[in-house]
Protein backbone atom coordinates (compact mmCIF):
# COMPACT_ATOMS: atom_id res chain seq x y z
CA UNK A 1 0.00 0.00 0.00
CA UNK A 2 1.72 3.25 -0.91
CA UNK A 3 1.69 5.68 1.70
CA UNK A 4 -0.86 8.87 1.66
CA UNK A 5 0.20 12.11 2.20
CA UNK A 6 -3.08 14.37 3.43
CA UNK A 7 -2.40 18.23 2.84
CA UNK A 8 -5.64 19.18 5.20
CA UNK A 9 -6.40 21.94 7.63
CA UNK A 10 -8.60 23.96 4.71
CA UNK A 11 -10.85 23.41 6.85
CA UNK A 12 -10.11 20.43 9.58
CA UNK A 13 -13.79 19.67 9.09
CA UNK A 14 -13.13 18.38 5.59
CA UNK A 15 -9.81 16.86 6.41
CA UNK A 16 -11.58 14.37 8.84
CA UNK A 17 -14.09 13.32 6.36
CA UNK A 18 -11.09 12.67 4.11
CA UNK A 19 -9.24 10.27 7.19
CA UNK A 20 -12.68 8.92 7.39
CA UNK A 21 -13.47 7.81 3.53
CA UNK A 22 -10.03 6.58 3.26
CA UNK A 23 -9.62 4.32 5.73
CA UNK A 24 -13.57 3.14 5.01
CA UNK A 25 -12.79 2.09 1.70
CA UNK A 26 -9.43 0.36 2.72
CA UNK A 27 -11.44 -1.66 5.53
CA UNK A 28 -14.04 -2.37 2.43
CA UNK A 29 -11.49 -3.34 0.14
CA UNK A 30 -9.21 -5.64 2.27
CA UNK A 31 -11.02 -6.35 5.35
CA UNK A 32 -9.64 -7.40 9.05
CA UNK A 33 -8.06 -4.78 10.80
CA UNK A 34 -6.67 -2.81 7.54
CA UNK A 35 -6.55 0.66 7.17
CA UNK A 36 -5.27 3.66 5.44
CA UNK A 37 -1.37 4.24 5.20
CA UNK A 38 -1.30 7.96 5.67
CA UNK A 39 0.48 10.78 6.44
CA UNK A 40 -1.03 14.43 7.64
CA UNK A 41 0.31 17.68 7.36
CA UNK A 42 -2.61 20.08 8.49
CA UNK A 43 -2.20 24.07 8.10
CA UNK A 44 -3.58 26.41 10.41
CA UNK A 45 -6.42 27.52 8.20
CA UNK A 46 -6.33 31.22 9.63
CA UNK A 47 -3.30 31.46 8.20
CA UNK A 48 -4.25 30.44 4.85
CA UNK A 49 -7.73 32.10 4.88
CA UNK A 50 -5.81 36.00 5.43
CA UNK A 51 -3.72 34.94 2.35
CA UNK A 52 -6.52 33.84 0.24
CA UNK A 53 -8.58 37.37 1.36
CA UNK A 54 -5.51 39.16 0.70
CA UNK A 55 -4.78 37.95 -2.96
CA UNK A 56 -1.37 36.49 -1.33
CA UNK A 57 -1.50 33.79 -3.57
CA UNK A 58 2.29 33.37 -3.93
CA UNK A 59 2.82 32.96 -0.05
CA UNK A 60 0.19 30.82 -0.06
CA UNK A 61 1.78 28.29 -2.82
CA UNK A 62 5.11 29.20 -1.08
CA UNK A 63 3.51 27.89 2.65
CA UNK A 64 1.87 24.54 0.61
CA UNK A 65 5.16 23.64 -0.95
CA UNK A 66 6.89 23.65 2.14
CA UNK A 67 4.12 21.38 3.88
CA UNK A 68 4.05 19.21 0.75
CA UNK A 69 7.90 19.02 1.08
CA UNK A 70 7.24 18.10 4.91
CA UNK A 71 5.07 15.15 3.43
CA UNK A 72 7.47 13.84 1.03
CA UNK A 73 10.35 13.82 3.57
CA UNK A 74 7.83 11.72 6.07
CA UNK A 75 7.25 9.61 3.56
CA UNK A 76 4.70 10.00 1.36
CA UNK A 77 4.33 8.83 -1.96
CA UNK A 78 1.86 11.46 -3.40
CA UNK A 79 0.00 14.19 -2.41
CA UNK A 80 -3.63 14.25 -1.60
CA UNK A 81 -4.19 18.41 -1.26
CA UNK A 82 -7.42 18.60 0.55
CA UNK A 83 -9.44 21.52 -0.75
CA UNK A 84 -10.87 22.82 -3.89
CA UNK A 85 -9.40 26.51 -3.49
CA UNK A 86 -5.97 25.70 -3.31
CA UNK A 87 -5.29 23.68 -6.33
CA UNK A 88 -5.19 27.79 -7.49
CA UNK A 89 -1.60 27.01 -6.44
CA UNK A 90 -1.20 23.66 -7.66
CA UNK A 91 1.85 24.23 -9.99
CA UNK A 92 3.83 26.04 -7.08
CA UNK A 93 2.78 23.36 -4.63
CA UNK A 94 4.21 20.79 -6.88
CA UNK A 95 7.52 23.28 -7.92
CA UNK A 96 10.73 20.74 -6.95
CA UNK A 97 8.68 18.00 -5.10
CA UNK A 98 9.79 14.27 -6.05
CA UNK A 99 6.16 12.58 -5.54
CA UNK A 100 2.71 13.17 -7.67
CA UNK A 101 -0.30 15.39 -6.64
CA UNK A 102 -3.28 13.46 -7.24
CA UNK A 103 -5.41 16.79 -8.77
CA UNK A 104 -8.87 16.85 -7.17
CA UNK A 105 -10.26 18.56 -10.57
CA UNK A 106 -8.92 15.31 -12.32
CA UNK A 107 -10.73 12.79 -10.09
CA UNK A 108 -13.57 14.99 -10.21
CA UNK A 109 -13.98 15.10 -14.26
CA UNK A 110 -13.00 11.38 -14.39
CA UNK A 111 -16.21 10.24 -12.40
CA UNK A 112 -18.34 13.15 -14.39
CA UNK A 113 -17.35 11.93 -17.54
CA UNK A 114 -17.41 7.72 -16.45
CA UNK A 115 -21.24 8.92 -15.90
CA UNK A 116 -21.74 10.25 -19.59
CA UNK A 117 -22.14 13.94 -18.38
CA UNK A 118 -20.76 16.56 -20.24
CA UNK A 119 -22.47 19.88 -19.08
CA UNK A 120 -21.94 20.48 -15.24
CA UNK A 121 -22.71 22.92 -12.64
CA UNK A 122 -19.60 23.88 -10.34
CA UNK A 123 -20.82 24.91 -6.43
CA UNK A 124 -17.65 25.99 -4.66
CA UNK A 125 -15.71 29.01 -3.14
CA UNK A 126 -16.37 32.08 -4.92
CA UNK A 127 -11.98 31.98 -5.62
CA UNK A 128 -13.58 28.43 -7.35
CA UNK A 129 -16.50 29.20 -9.08
CA UNK A 130 -15.33 32.32 -10.82
CA UNK A 131 -11.56 32.02 -11.76
CA UNK A 132 -10.21 30.33 -13.83
CA UNK A 133 -7.88 27.41 -12.61
CA UNK A 134 -10.62 24.93 -11.63
CA UNK A 135 -13.10 25.51 -14.34
CA UNK A 136 -10.01 25.31 -17.40
CA UNK A 137 -9.05 22.00 -15.65
CA UNK A 138 -12.58 20.86 -15.54
CA UNK A 139 -12.73 22.20 -19.48
CA UNK A 140 -9.52 20.45 -20.36
CA UNK A 141 -11.38 16.98 -19.69
CA UNK A 142 -14.29 17.55 -22.57
CA UNK A 143 -16.84 19.55 -19.90
CA UNK A 144 -18.76 22.12 -20.56
CA UNK A 145 -18.83 24.16 -16.88
CA UNK A 146 -21.66 26.62 -15.68
CA UNK A 147 -21.27 28.52 -12.35
CA UNK A 148 -24.16 30.59 -10.49
CA UNK A 149 -25.37 33.67 -11.35
CA UNK A 150 -23.32 36.28 -9.16
CA UNK A 151 -25.88 36.84 -5.97
CA UNK A 152 -26.19 32.61 -6.09
CA UNK A 153 -22.34 32.44 -6.03
CA UNK A 154 -22.51 35.12 -3.02
CA UNK A 155 -24.46 33.29 -1.17
CA UNK A 156 -22.60 29.34 -1.65
CA UNK A 157 -19.87 31.30 -0.68
CA UNK A 158 -20.48 32.93 2.08
CA UNK A 159 -22.07 30.02 3.87
CA UNK A 160 -19.40 28.21 3.61
CA UNK A 161 -16.74 30.32 5.16
CA UNK A 162 -19.33 31.98 7.98
CA UNK A 163 -20.80 28.42 8.82
CA UNK A 164 -19.53 25.11 6.89
CA UNK A 165 -15.85 25.84 8.17
CA UNK A 166 -16.68 25.84 10.99
CA UNK A 167 -19.00 22.81 11.44
CA UNK A 168 -22.52 24.73 11.57
CA UNK A 169 -25.04 23.11 9.42
CA UNK A 170 -28.27 25.25 9.26
CA UNK A 171 -31.16 23.78 7.73
CA UNK A 172 -31.94 26.74 6.02
CA UNK A 173 -28.65 27.06 4.34
CA UNK A 174 -29.49 23.28 3.11
CA UNK A 175 -33.05 24.90 1.38
CA UNK A 176 -31.15 27.81 0.33
CA UNK A 177 -28.05 25.48 -1.79
CA UNK A 178 -31.40 23.63 -3.29
CA UNK A 179 -32.72 26.72 -4.63
CA UNK A 180 -28.72 27.43 -6.24
CA UNK A 181 -28.84 24.04 -7.79
CA UNK A 182 -32.01 23.98 -8.78
CA UNK A 183 -31.01 27.16 -10.98
CA UNK A 184 -27.91 25.38 -12.12
CA UNK A 185 -30.02 22.32 -13.54
CA UNK A 186 -32.57 25.06 -14.97
CA UNK A 187 -29.62 26.35 -17.04
CA UNK A 188 -29.45 23.25 -18.71
CA UNK A 189 -26.64 21.25 -15.68
CA UNK A 190 -27.02 18.20 -16.60
CA UNK A 191 -25.12 17.03 -12.81
CA UNK A 192 -23.95 19.41 -10.28
CA UNK A 193 -20.04 19.12 -9.10
CA UNK A 194 -19.77 19.67 -5.05
CA UNK A 195 -16.50 21.74 -5.25
CA UNK A 196 -15.57 22.66 -2.20
CA UNK A 197 -15.06 19.83 0.25
CA UNK A 198 -17.04 21.09 2.87
CA UNK A 199 -20.25 21.08 0.87
CA UNK A 200 -21.08 17.49 1.39
CA UNK A 201 -22.07 18.69 5.04
CA UNK A 202 -24.35 20.50 4.24
CA UNK A 203 -25.98 18.90 0.82
CA UNK A 204 -26.00 15.20 -0.55
CA UNK A 205 -27.60 13.31 -3.83
CA UNK A 206 -30.96 14.02 -2.83
CA UNK A 207 -30.72 17.70 -2.73
CA UNK A 208 -30.43 17.67 -6.35
CA UNK A 209 -32.52 16.66 -9.54
CA UNK A 210 -29.77 15.44 -11.40
CA UNK A 211 -26.76 13.30 -10.04
CA UNK A 212 -24.03 15.29 -8.08
CA UNK A 213 -20.29 14.45 -7.57
CA UNK A 214 -19.20 15.05 -4.10
CA UNK A 215 -15.24 15.82 -4.07
CA UNK A 216 -14.22 14.95 -1.20
CA UNK A 217 -15.64 11.68 -1.71
CA UNK A 218 -14.26 11.40 -5.30
CA UNK A 219 -11.37 12.78 -4.47
CA UNK A 220 -10.41 10.31 -1.08
CA UNK A 221 -11.73 6.86 -3.04
CA UNK A 222 -9.41 7.76 -6.36
CA UNK A 223 -5.92 8.63 -3.72
CA UNK A 224 -7.10 4.77 -1.88
CA UNK A 225 -7.20 3.32 -5.33
CA UNK A 226 -4.25 4.57 -6.59
CA UNK A 227 -2.84 3.56 -3.58
CA UNK A 228 -4.02 0.07 -3.48
CA UNK A 229 -2.50 0.14 -7.14
CA UNK A 230 -6.52 -0.52 -8.51
CA UNK A 231 -6.57 2.25 -10.81
CA UNK A 232 -3.13 4.81 -11.99
CA UNK A 233 -3.59 8.66 -10.87
CA UNK A 234 -6.65 10.27 -13.30
CA UNK A 235 -5.05 12.58 -15.71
Amino acid sequence: MKVIGLLGGMSWESSSEYYRLMNERVKAALGGFHSAHTVLYSVDFATIEAMQAEGRWDDAGTELNRAARALEAAGADFVVLCTNTMHKVAEQLTDGLGIPLLHLADATAAAVTAAGIRRVGLLGTGFTMSQPFYRERLAAHGLDVLVPAAGDRDLVHRIIYDELVLGVVKPESREAYRGVIARLVEAGAEGVIYGCTEIELLVGPEDSAVPTFPTTRLHAEAAVDFALGKAPLPA
